[in-house]
C-alpha cells in the first residue's frame, strides 16, 4: 500500500466511523422516543427520522466500501452485489436531497404567522408529510432503476464504453440516446429540490430578520438576544441547508471535471467521494445542536453547555 493510499484510507475509516455511530445515536432517540412515550413523532422530527436514515444508509454503501478499497482489497464485490451497494447509494442520496428540501420548506410554514392562507397550508402539510415521506422513497426506487444497469463489479471489463471506477466497483456509460435523457431527468430533480431549498432557506432569513425587528421594538434591546425554540429550530435548518449546498456544489464541480476529462487522478475520485459522505457524518451534530433530551443523553457535556 503506498503512502497516499494509507492517509485516505484513514480518512475514509474515521469518517465513516462516526458517521455510522452519530446517524445510528440518531435514530435511537427517535425510535425509542416513540416506542416509550406511546406518541407519535411531530412532522419536523418524521422529517428529521427519513433523513438520518437515508444518511446512515448512504455512509453504509459508500463509506464502507471506499474504506476497504483504500485499504487495498481488490474484486471484494461481485456483479450483483456492486449494482445493489450503488443502487442503495442513489436511492439514498436522492432521499437526503429530498428530506433536506422538505425540512427546509415546511420550516417556513412553521415560522410564518399572521397569515391565515399560510396557517392553513402548514395544518394540510403536517396531515401528509408521513405519506409524502414514503412515498418519496418509492419515487427514489423507480427513479434510480436504471443504475444498476449501468454498474458492474470491478473485475468485469466492457469493450467499446467510457468507464469509471469508484475503486472497488466500475460504471460504464452507453452510447445511445436514452443516457443522457436519463441523466436529464435526475439533474432536473436535483436542481427542483436546490432551488426549493434556496427560496426556502432565504424566506427564513427574511422571516427571521423581521422577527428580530420586531421584538427589538417590542420588548426592548436587552430581551432580544433569547431565541424561541422556532428561531432555533430554524437556524439549524439554516445551518443544514447551508452544509449540504456547500458539500453537493464541490462534489458537483469534481462530477463535472471526470466527465469531460478522461482517466482521471484517483485522488481526484478519493476526494470526491469523500465530500459526498461528509454531509451524512455533519448533519447528525447540526441535529443533536437542537435536541437538547438527545444532546444530554448522549453528549452529557454538550447538553449542559
Amino acid at each position: 500500500m503506498i503512502p497516499e493510499n494509507l492517509v485516505m484510507a484513514i480518512f475514509f475509516f474515521s469518517q465513516t466511523a462516526v458517521g455510522i455511530l452519530v446517524n445510528w445515536l440518531l435514530l435511537l432517540h427517535y425510535c425509542f422516543y416513540s416506542v416509550f412515550t406511546g406518541q407519535n413523532l411531530m412532522p419536523k422530527d418524521l422529517i428529521v427520522n427519513h433523513l438520518t436514515f437515508a444518511n446512515f444508509l448512504t455512509i453504509i454503501s459508500r463509506g464502507i466500501p471506499q474504506t476497504m478499497a483504500e485499504f487495498g482489497l481488490k474484486y471484494f464485490l461481485n456483479d450483483l452485489v456492486c449494482k445493489l451497494v450503488v443502487y442503495v447509494y442513489r436511492v439514498s442520496r436522492g432521499i437526503s436531497l429530498y428530506t433536506t428540501c422538505l425540512l427546509s420548506c415546511f420550516q417556513v410554514l412553521t415560522i410564518s404567522r399572521g397569515n391565515t392562507r399560510w396557517v392553513r397550508l402548514k395544518h394540510r402539510a403536517s396531515k401528509y408529510i408521513r405519506l409524502s415521506c414514503s412515498l418519496s422513497w418509492l419515487v427514489h426506487l423507480l427513479l434510480n432503476v436504471m443504475i444498476p444497469m449501468r454498474v458492474t463489479s470491478s473485475a468485469n471489463s466492457r469493450n467499446g464504453t467510457k468507464r469509471f471506477t469508484f475503486g472497488y466497483c466500475s460504471g460504464f456509460v452507453s452510447g445511445t440516446v436514452a443516457t443522457p435523457l436519463y441523466m436529464s431527468i435526475l439533474c432536473i430533480t436535483d436542481v427542483l429540490c436546490l432551488g426549493l431549498m434556496a427560496w426556502a432557506s432565504g424566506s427564513m432569513v427574511s422571516l427571521l430578520y423581521r422577527h428580530k425587528r420586531q421584538v427589538q421594538y417590542l420588548r426592548g434591546a436587552q430581551h432580544s438576544s433569547q431565541l424561541s425554540p422556532e428561531t432555533r429550530a430554524t437556524q439549524t435548518i439554516l445551518i443544514l441547508v447551508c452544509t449540504y449546498a456547500a458539500f453537493y456544489s464541490m462534489s458537483s464541480i469534481l462530477v463535472l471535471y471526470t466527465a469531460f476529462f478522461s482517466n482521471p487522478k484517483l485522488w481526484l475520485i478519493n476526494t470526491f467521494i469523500l465530500l459526498e459522505t461528509c454531509f451524512p457524518t455533519v448533519s447528525p451534530f447540526v441535529l443533536f445542536s437542537n435536541n437538547n433530551s438527545a444532546a444530554k443523553l448522549y453528549f452529557p457535556y454538550w447538553g449542559k453547555r
